[in-house]
């Protein structure tokens, strides 16, 4: 009788640039650690990974490897989401931001192989995401937004981030600076908090984002809440006022930022306006239902090194 060794599907986006043997190193890693010869689905611009995740899961995949950028280990945990299956990370792409924050090398890609076949399982949560334009359900792991902040990940010139990482980024946000606030209504934990003009408002399940800068200073992977933080800039100087209350982590009376935490939030705009999650660019929305699934995704890797603590 044959012994069944387990088995790893790597959901791969073929578009990252890389200068190294990926396939090869997988194979070598699995095979140095007991595991079988992996399975390889490649992601595609219509798929971008929920499909390939759940066909590794029908071939009976003891774990499902994101190999690529935040959209792909978004989609690939939208799957594996309140299952027992763990996901393991092999950062590929510019952020990286859910492998940073978890407090992986993201520059180690042999330490990701090796963590994501014989490293420590841990539960993180996972915020569901339900628009009514169109009315779908979906997932991130770091961050959300509507507004000023969504318009950046929809302007950022691919061929810069390619070539500059994730200082594109900066670019587009200068580029987008100047723009109109909108009307905006927001609920939290069935309470009306916010009902006034604003240009972006951000719902993270982690701290850091690119650059390592960190939006959400109290926001943990694992800590069960939401962290909700609007911007309101007011007249020619208003950004400053938001640099300044972003620093000061809004403890001070100017409302050009307000920080707010809760297990839901509902987000109504007056009309229409770019919608991202963990920068992924998901067109216009004028509404959104964001709920909190505590512990709901299983990550396998690496123990964090010391001095980087996993947040």
């Amino acid at each position: 009788m044959t012994q069944h060794n387990r088995r790893a599907a790597i959901i791969i986006n073929p578009a990252k640039p890389v200068d190294i043997d990926v396939r090869g190193l997988m194979a070598k890693h699995c095979a140095n650690n007991g595991w079988d010869e992996p399975i390889w689905i490649e992601t595609t611009k219509e798929d971008p990974g929920v499909g390939q995740a759940k066909e590794a899961l029908r071939q009976g995949a003891d774990i499902v490897i994101a190999a690529g950028g935040d959209g792909t280990v978004r989609c690939v945990a939208e799957v594996l989401s309140g299952t027992a299956t763990p996901m393991g990370l092999l950062p590929l792409g510019t952020g990286n931001l859910l492998a940073r924050n978890l407090g992986m090398d993201v520059t180690d890609v042999e330490g990701a192989m090796t963590g994501a076949l014989a490293g420590e399982d841990r539960k993180i949560d996972v915020v569901r995401a339900v628009r009514s334009d169109p009315d779908k359900a979906q997932h991130f792991l770091v961050m959300a937004g509507m507004g000023y902040d969504a318009s950046i990940m929809a302007d950022t010139n691919e061929d810069l981030k390619d070539k500059v990482g994730w200082l594109a980024y900066v670019d587009a946000g200068i580029r987008n600076l100047p723009g109109k606030p909108v009307k905006a209504s927001i609920v939290i934990d069935g309470k009306s908090v916010v009902h006034r003009r604003v240009r972006s408002v951000m719902v993270g399940n982690c701290g850091k984002v690119q650059g390592g800068l960190e939006i959400f200073p109290d926001a943990k992977v694992d800590d069960g809440v939401l962290d909700v933080v609007v911007l309101a800039p007011r007249g020619k100087l208003g950004w400053f006022s938001v640099v300044a209350g972003m620093i000061g982590k809004g403890r001070g009376k100017d409302t050009s930022v307000e920080y707010f935490q809760g297990k839901s939030v509902e987000i109504t705009f007056e009309h229409p306006d770019d919608y991202q999650l963990d920068g992924d660019h998901e067109g216009d929305s004028k509404h959104v239902l964001m709920t909190m699934l505590p512990g709901a995704l299983t990550v396998r890797m690496n123990a964090p090194a010391a001095g980087t603590p996993a947040t």
